[in-house]
């Protein structure tokens, strides 16, 4: 049996390990470390086995929940939900935790996020039916609900996360203002690809072409008339620092970011994706070609990139362009290495400390113990579940074990003594 897994459990419980890297995208593909569990332990180069070596982690401290509004739902009773009222404090990271089938999705996805969908649309006319609950209260200081998944950012090779965080349009705008562009009479829609003026013809400026092979799958190739470069010769006649626009897209994060430090308008976003552990991906990689945690801290960047800037460093004050915002993730650790979660914990922290509220479905410890505020369903799951096991911050469900299974494994995830395990 071969699985492709990243959950510390199974990796122990393995006969053989095969650890590839060391990092992602053009910095993996070399086998790290093979063989048993003890020989993998001892490899110094192995991500995965420094992981294992240092067992689990301590957690930061909660921020405090007596100092924050409350959303309340009442009288959840949406399928297997038993007529229970479920608070969230706002300005807070909550975890909604509990065995599978104890009614997570239900509550977060169906009933939280569905029905402040409809009650904060802006064309909202009249009273709106509420779907598995009697009421919503507390909900005046949000003005947006977005759930953030790990769908692909776009579906067509056209879109990249240049174009999809938004620093694209200041990019052009750049190439559009050197002296060559002046001459020739280019404005920034030369510079799009989404545009017929300045792409390649021959691939629409998808940079690849897609041949149908009878009774076998497409087969994708570059466009052998722009080499994958998307753009014709005449837009590439221009440069900026000695880079042409199919330059910069081929860039990666970390190389694009010194090559852009004069502008922050496009350094900003470049940085925060740095720091969310994607600079190595290219400015102009397909999003049909990006993994599900790759498109999904891609989007929570791009929220974050509205928050407005503080006077220095990577600080933010505690406002966004769309007020508070209630992000809502349905287990997001879903296909992410330990490394990864850390990185996707940090971009959830950074929002909740500008003055978002997030919710989060999730199972894995590493992000409950960092949680604010755990709502842990059950006891069991289907005609067994739906109710409150526990509630409170992680601290306060571990010493509830008797009655939480999430709470017996986060005493084991911390030990007896609530130490961190060797």
């Amino acid at each position: 049996m071969v699985v492709v897994e990243h959950d510390e459990t199974t990796i122990r419980s393995a006969d053989w390990l095969i650890d590839l890297g060391p990092g992602g995208g053009a910095r993996g593909g070399s086998v790290i470390a093979q063989g048993p569990r003890a020989a993998v332990l001892r490899n110094r180069q192995s991500i995965t086995a420094k992981y294992l070596r240092q067992g689990s982690r301590t957690t930061r401290s909660p921020r405090p929940v007596k100092s924050s509004s409350w959303l309340t739902i009442h009288k959840a009773c949406l399928h297997n939900l038993a007529n229970i009222d479920v608070r969230f404090p706002l300005g807070r990271l909550v975890c909604v935790t509990g065995v599978s089938g104890s009614g997570k999705s239900t509550l977060v996805r169906d009933i939280l996020h569905d029905n402040l969908a409809v009650l904060l649309a802006p064309q909202r006319r009249g009273v709106p039916s509420l779907t598995g609950c009697d009421s919503i209260t507390g909900r005046e200081s949000i003005s947006r609900v977005l759930e953030v998944d790990q769908k692909p950012i776009g579906k067509t090779p056209r879109s990249c996360p240049a174009t999809y965080v938004g620093f694209w349009n200041a990019v052009r705008n750049l190439f559009a203002k050197m002296q060559e562009s002046f001459l020739r009479g280019y404005s920034a829609a030369r510079f799009s690809f989404n545009t017929e003026e300045g792409r390649c013809p021959v691939c629409q400026g998808q940079g690849i072409r897609k041949i149908a092979m009878n009774f076998l799958p497409d087969v994708t190739v570059p466009c052998e008339s722009c080499n994958g470069k998307r753009f014709t010769e005449e837009t590439l006649a221009v440069t900026f620092k000695e880079k042409t626009i199919a330059d910069v897209l081929a860039m990666n994060i970390d190389e694009a970011l010194p090559f852009f430090s004069a502008h922050p308008s496009i350094s900003r976003p470049l940085h925060l994706l740095q720091e969310v552990g994607l600079g190595y991906l290219t400015l102009g990689q397909q999003s049909p070609t990006l993994s599900g945690g790759e498109a999904q801290r891609i989007k929570l960047v791009t929220e974050l990139s509205k928050v407005n800037p503080a006077s220095s460093g990577s600080r933010f004050r505690k406002k966004t362009a769309g007020g508070h915002t209630l992000f809502i993730l349905d287990e997001p650790t879903v296909g992410l290495h330990r490394a990864d979660i850390e990185h996707l914990m940090e971009v959830l922290h950074r929002l909740v400390d500008a003055g978002n509220s997030v919710a989060v479905i999730e199972h894995n410890l590493d992000v409950i113990s960092q949680a604010d505020w755990v709502i842990d369903l059950g006891p069991e799951g289907g005609g067994n579940g739906g109710r409150i096991v526990a509630e409170g911050t992680p601290r306060q469900v571990a010493a509830k074990r008797k009655r939480s299974f999430t709470g017996e494994y986060l005493g084991r995830y911390w030990g007896k003594e609530g130490e961190v395990k060797r």
